[in-house]
C-alpha cells in the first residue's frame, strides 16, 4: 500500500462492491446454463434482451446491458450461427442491425427462464427480510443512473 495516497476504503466502496457482486452472480448463473446449453454470459444477455424487448438493435443491447459493441456483435453472431436469432438491417436506419429470435431461440429461452427464476428465488431466499429494502434501493439506483 502506498502511504502517500489518501485514505480510501475500497472494500466498502459501492461501485466496487456492485461490480464484484454482479460478476460473481453472473458467473454462478452462467455455470448452470453454459454447461447445459453452451452459451456464454454475453450470449445469455443478448438472447434475454432480444426475447423480452421489442425491435432491438446491437446498439440498443450495448446500451441496455453495458456491454461493449464488439462483445454484443460477437455474441449475436454466435447466436445466429447456432440458429437462435436472426439479424436484419433496419429499414429506417441502414446503419442499425436489428435482432430477432428464431423459433429455436424462443425454445431455448423456454428452457433457460426456469433456471434464471430458480436462481433468483434462491438469491431472494438468502436475503430474507432484507430483500424488499435491497430491491427498492436497486430500483432507485437503476432509475437514477439511466
Amino acid at each position: 500500500m502506498n502511504d502517500s495516497l489518501p485514505e480510501f476504503d475500497l472494500e466498502h466502496y459501492l461501485p466496487y462492491q456492485f461490480t464484484v457482486i454482479a460478476a460473481r452472480l453472473s458467473a454462478a448463473l452462467a455455470e448452470q446454463y453454459k454447461s447445459q446449453f453452451g452459451i456464454s454470459i454475453a450470449e445469455w444477455r443478448v438472447l434475454l434482451n432480444v426475447g423480452y424487448s421489442k425491435d432491438l438493435s446491437v446498439r440498443d443491447i450495448e446500451q441496455r446491458v453495458s456491454l461493449e459493441k464488439s462483445k454484443v456483435s460477437r455474441a449475436a453472431s454466435k447466436l445466429q450461427t447456432k440458429g437462435y436469432l436472426i439479424k436484419h438491417i433496419d429499414d429506417g436506419d441502414r446503419r442499425l442491425l436489428k435482432l430477432a429470435l428464431t423459433p429455436k431461440g424462443s425454445a431455448l429461452l423456454q428452457e433457460l427462464i426456469p433456471i434464471a427464476d430458480t436462481y433468483q428465488a434462491k438469491l431472494l431466499g438468502q436475503l430474507g427480510p432484507q430483500k424488499d429494502t435491497l430491491i427498492d434501493a436497486l430500483n432507485f439506483l437503476m432509475k437514477e443512473t439511466e
